[in-house]
């Protein structure tokens, strides 16, 4: 949990907190699975069908799909032509724009997916900002063995899981057309410039 907390502020006094979880890349893992649990405690502001729990304040448009199990916190904004899927958790005041794809990932408190964004199995703190076109992704298709390696506090960890796109810190902002490679850890306040690349991949 400390590896998380360092990262994102309000995931100590968030429901996150209490799964069994101890790592960002074990957490999307085991999304849909942490999802379910978590649908189990929603309050009366929620509107539950099926696996997906809607707060009374969002607003999922129409032509917006999102597949359970899933939990749309309060005052979001979910645009028609959005995919959300594979076990997501967005806090409050979280927008995904036209044409965003949201898989396996955990949102807290005023994301931004501006539009024709794809965020994969990724933890992302409060106030991150993704311009259009924006890339998190989650798979290594470049590499025989796509078993994800992060570097951490100058030591290279094998996560053991071969999909895992990154843990993005509070206040973070991504320029349009930028790509981050599966398997990052950004700062809080970290900013990607239009076009960049972050790839992060220790050698081993």
């Amino acid at each position: 949990m400390r590896f998380l907390s360092e990262h994102i502020a309000a995931f100590g006094a968030s429901p996150l907190a209490a799964l069994t979880e101890e790592t960002p890349w074990a957490l999307t893992t085991n999304s849909a699975l942490a999802v379910r649990r978590l649908l189990g405690e929603v309050g009366e502001g929620y509107r539950v069908s099926g696996e997906v729990a809607v707060h009374r304040t969002a607003t999922v448009e129409a032509g917006a799909l999102v597949k359970g199990p899933a939990i749309i916190g309060a005052k979001c904004f979910i645009s028609a032509g959005s995919l959300i899927r594979s076990g997501c958790w967005l806090d409050e005041n979280c927008i995904i724009g036209p044409g965003c794809e949201l898989k396996s990932s955990f949102l807290f408190a005023e994301v931004k997916l501006a539009h024709f964004n794809f965020v994969g199995d990724s933890v992302v703190g409060a106030r991150v900002n993704l311009e259009a076109g924006s890339i998190i992704a989650n798979f290594r298709n470049e590499f025989v063995d796509p078993k994800i390696l992060i570097l951490h506090a100058g030591e290279i960890v094998v996560t053991g899981v071969d999909k895992f796109g990154a843990l993005i810190g509070d206040d973070c902002k991504f320029g349009a057309n930028s790509v981050v490679a599966p398997g990052a850890i950004l700062k809080r306040g970290t900013i990607v410039g239009r076009l960049a690349l972050i790839d992060q991949r220790p050698k081993e």
